[in-house]
């Protein structure tokens, strides 16, 4: 049975924070590969010394703090990132509020301040390339030369290589904004996956019979526009109910070439969702978003999107990330 899991923040109080717990540092943008190598050194050492392990990670993301009006594609959100973290087996997660302050942080502070002075921890696990405090002075190295004299234990994780390529964040933006879904699946450990909620659409699917369940996704959002095989999560936990369709993610050029909106076909479904949060993983890419000249080409087109979609989707019919609850 998964542990429960827990949210420390700035204004937790800290007698409500565990002593001695093992935290894996990182930002954790979409929990791939690299960043679970992480994890599970921190749950071994954690197991090793009968400690919790947590996650010890930043919001919103520094990247955000530093260029503001840069768009950024993140993976996942805070509330995407922290259910990923959940279903690794950590106990928890410390979320640190990345503002001026933090930016201004030295290393040495850091270390000795929210480290040592109000977590307590015994332990941390990093990732090679994970830097900290003002300047980004903070190194895994300087970690390792701190740690007999703090007496805790520090394990720093080399990078993932998939096909002699390092795992990365930005590897799979650049996967996902080319379609590349498979590779974006293997570099995640898991298909990427959004959570929205059901918004009313213009019902358009509905005249041609293929009504859809409609959500918004993050203007930021680089997914490449096309059509998706996708399985969706209805609810959470142990009730969640698991959905297969075919989504179309772009601008509708056949009709208005609108703003990006995400249309999933739920297959073998009748009911009512508006309002409901849904989790859709993509599974895999079926073609590019395409006009037509007709709407009889364009149900034909979507007769076959639909096929290759179940197609897709009885290949992998166990494919979906494994998300924990948040308590």
């Amino acid at each position: 049975m998964a542990p429960h899991f827990t949210v420390i923040r700035d204004t937790t109080p800290d007698s409500a924070i565990p002593r001695g717990a093992v935290v894996a540092m990182g930002n954790f943008d979409g929990v791939h590969l690299g960043h679970r190598a992480v994890i599970a050194a921190a749950l071994e050492m954690g197991r090793a010394h009968g400690r919790p392990a947590l996650a010890l990670t930043f919001e919103p993301h520094p990247r955000r703090f530093f260029s503001p009006n840069t768009p950024q594609f993140r993976l996942t959100d805070e509330p995407a990132k922290l259910r990923l973290l959940a279903g690794t087996g950590l106990a928890g997660a410390v979320v640190m509020t990345f503002d001026k302050a933090r930016a201004g942080t030295s290393a040495q502070d850091f270390i000795h301040h929210d480290l040592i002075g109000r977590l307590g921890v015994s332990g941390i696990a990093v990732g090679y390339d994970f830097h900290f405090g003002k300047g980004r002075v903070g190194s895994p190295s300087l970690l390792v030369n701190e740690a007999p004299r703090l007496g805790i234990e520090v394990d720093v994780q080399a990078h993932v290589d998939i096909d002699e390529r390092p795992v990365s964040s930005s590897a799979i933006r650049i996967a996902l904004a080319e379609g590349q879904l498979d590779e974006a699946t293997t570099m995640l450990g898991a298909p990427w996956f959004i959570t929205g909620e059901v918004i009313h659409g213009e019902k358009r699917g509905r005249d041609l019979g293929y009504p859809t369940a409609n959500i918004r996704l993050d203007a930021n959002c680089g997914l490449k526009h096309g059509i998706y095989a996708v399985r969706v999560g209805r609810g959470q936990g142990k009730d969640q109910v698991r959905l297969d369709g075919v989504a179309s993610f772009g601008r509708r050029p056949t009709f208005d070439n609108g703003a990006p909106l995400l249309e999933i076909f739920l297959f073998d479904f009748k009911g009512d969702l508006y309002g409901q949060a849904l989790d859709c993983a993509f599974i895999g890419f079926i073609r590019e978003e395409l006009k037509f000249d007709s709407l009889e080409a364009l149900i034909r087109q979507m007769d076959d999107d639909s096929a290759r979609a179940r197609a897709m989707l009885a290949a992998a019919p166990d494919a979906f990330p494994r998300l924990g609850t948040i308590d």
